[in-house]
């Protein structure tokens, strides 16, 4: 099963949704409040597993209404995904894929860890 962990940052304060492995699979922006990421993990739980998905990195796509995954290729070439909230905000990235399938396969674990995910804060790390 996967989780929600929380964590603080040089600016702020994010979450990652890890995979029953540990493997991060999303990633949210950077947040100025636990509350405001808070929201964010709602709406990742909310619009994920209701989400279509646009490939963007085939001609003449069609579009998709939000909420929504989109499928686009990286500066370096990689496929990466975005979801996107049904206000068609970015709420969460996916990590660059070399192949498209993997990429394909990302999103439907981030579909299905999300279901039931609780949610941790990782404790900060002490300086030695």
């Amino acid at each position: 099963m996967g989780k929600f962990v929380i964590k603080e940052t040089k600016t702020g304060i994010k979450f990652d949704l890890k995979a029953g492995n540990g493997e991060t699979i999303l990633t949210s922006e950077v947040y100025t409040t636990e509350a405001a990421c808070k929201k964010g993990i709602a709406s990742v739980t909310k619009n994920a597993p209701v989400a279509g998905i646009e490939d963007q990195t085939e001609e003449g796509y069609a579009t998709v209404k939000n909420p929504k995954f989109e499928i686009y290729t990286d500066k370096a070439g990689e496929y990466r995904f975005r979801l996107k909230a049904t206000n068609g905000t970015i709420i969460g990235v996916g990590e660059g894929y070399k192949a498209k399938k993997s990429c394909v396969n990302g999103i439907e674990s981030v579909k299905k860890n999300v279901a039931e995910a609780p949610t941790v804060k990782e404790e900060a790390k002490k300086a030695k």
